[in-house]
């Protein structure tokens, strides 16, 4: 009968304990190990990775911020470019009602000077050029033999004598003016009939006036305010038309005449349309 073989391994129950100890030991500080290396990895993951996220969030934030800069930058372009063309067209109508404006007043005038002068039959014409210069002294009208136009044919606008015509041809005619430094105008008071002549300035027109001379005002009558008419005795001027108001008075070193300035009724600066009267001083005295 063969007999079993048995092993046994024979440990004292206090070499036990320290082994068991000793287990429970590395245990506690493998784990305590592995949680400190845990948060320090944690701890170096936040440190690098927690800035970077910050900053690709703040440059992402920015880059939204400068999208939406550019955006409202090119909206306000566009509303700019579509104000400054509401602008242009806003001045553009302002100009043409401004113009529309002036070209009423001025035929409203002559209107007027056609009723004023209503036993002359006349020819209303546009100034189509002017020589160089601020003032209309001498110009060219639209109007011509075509429309019964003639030498010195004498012409209105505004409200009193302009000048006379002193060119025609087919469609046109010069004219000119009263103020111009060769123009002699024959006239006379309207209170007392005293007779003087008008003469053109273009130093004096400046201030909107023109030079008289010859006039004899023995009872001192004439004085500024007066009405200054062309004369009956003129020879290319028919009688009546409106020159303007005197408004200064001197007397001459002869003791006989006055000189002095009249303020004239038409803006010579600014002249457009005119009236031309289609009879001359001749034909009203051949008809008498």
């Amino acid at each position: 009968m063969k007999k079993k073989i048995q092993f046994r391994i024979n440990i004292k129950s206090k070499h036990l304990l320290i082994i068991m100890t000793l287990f429970c030991l590395v245990c506690i500080i493998g784990t305590f190990a592995a949680g400190i290396g845990t948060d320090r990895l944690q701890n170096a993951a936040g440190m690098l990775v927690v800035p970077f996220q910050n900053s690709i969030e703040s440059i992402s934030g920015s880059l939204d911020r400068s999208v939406e800069i550019f955006k409202d930058k090119r909206e306000l372009i566009r509303e700019n470019e579509d104000l400054k063309l509401q602008i242009e067209s806003l001045i553009s109508e302002n100009n043409k009602l401004i113009q529309d404006q002036s070209e009423l007043e001025d035929l409203q005038e002559l209107y007027s000077l056609d009723r004023e002068y209503g036993d002359f039959p006349k020819v209303a014409a546009r100034i189509i050029s002017k020589d160089p210069g601020n003032w209309y002294d001498i110009f060219m009208i639209n109007k011509g033999s075509n429309d019964g136009i003639r030498v010195d044919n004498n012409v209105i606008a505004g409200k009193g004598l302009v000048g006379i015509v002193t060119n025609v041809g087919p469609d046109w005619a010069t004219v000119r003016s009263i103020i111009d430094d060769s123009s002699h105008v024959s006239a006379m008071t309207v209170s007392t009939q005293d007779n003087l002549v008008v003469e053109g300035d273009l130093e004096l027109i400046d201030e909107g006036k023109l030079r008289f001379e010859q006039l004899y005002d023995q009872e001192n009558k004439v004085t500024a305010g007066e009405r200054i008419v062309t004369s009956n005795i003129s020879e290319k001027f028919v009688e009546g038309l409106f020159v303007g108001y005197v408004s200064q008075v001197v007397q001459d070193t002869n003791n006989l005449t006055k000189t002095g300035t009249i303020v004239t009724p038409v803006d010579f600066r600014h002249l457009r349309n005119v009236f031309v009267i289609t009879v001359n001083k001749q034909d009203i005295l051949d008809e008498k």
